[in-house]
């Protein structure tokens, strides 16, 4: 889902990176002190986990997390965001230095809004907390594709469309790890999801 350098006109990279500025601002503010190592791991976490490819005809897909993410983190979803993928950018050429706003935005926003959609609901017993993380790790991913396809659209509406549907087995994938993840951690550390970031 990372969009290469050389692609988007200057206002969606510009749009992007006020976006992804402005999240990670506000996530560092809300950023306390015992936060940061937690901040730290979900960073690696995201960059490791996007080296798992999924091969798809023509193409291939790779995990994201960021509805996880978003659960545990909150805003400080941006920060780690823009961190695992700079280092990417730089070590492994995925997206680039001047998409790197657009990059974030398109992965930390969505994490964002779920975190404040099913933080709550995920704390719920049975099918209710089932349910809400299961959509969390889904919607995440799908709102990321929408707001990557979007940005593509203004270069061919085929790359917008291929996104989308090219990430539909990583959205039922996410949506079924962020119901392992999110069980594992009610069961040994619930506090992480019951604070709100």
């Amino acid at each position: 889902m990372h969009i290469s350098e050389g692609m988007l006109p200057v206002p969606v990279l510009v749009a992007g990176a006020a976006v992804a500025a402005a999240g990670t601002y506000v996530g560092i503010r809300r950023l306390g002190p015992a936060q940061v190592p937690q901040v730290g791991l979900v960073a690696a976490f995201l960059f490791v986990a996007s080296l798992v490819h999924v091969p798809l005809p023509g193409t291939s897909a790779h995990l994201v997390l960021n509805g996880l993410a978003g659960l545990l983190l909150g805003w400080a979803a941006f920060p780690a965001f823009l961190v695992a993928l700079l280092l990417q950018a730089q070590l492994f050429l995925f997206g680039g230095l001047t998409t790197l706003g657009v990059n974030t935005a398109n992965m930390a926003l969505p994490a964002v809004l779920c975190h404040f959609a099913f933080r709550r609901a995920v704390l719920r017993d049975g099918a209710v907390g089932i349910g809400a993380a299961f959509a969390t790790g889904a919607l995440a991913i799908l709102l990321a594709a929408l707001m990557t396809g979007l940005c593509l659209l203004t270069v061919n509406w085929r790359f917008a469309v291929f996104g989308l549907v090219a990430h539909a087995p990583i959205m039922v994938t996410e949506g079924l790890i962020c119901v392992f993840a999110v069980a594992f951690v009610r069961k040994t550390k619930p506090e992480l999801l019951a604070r709100e970031a």
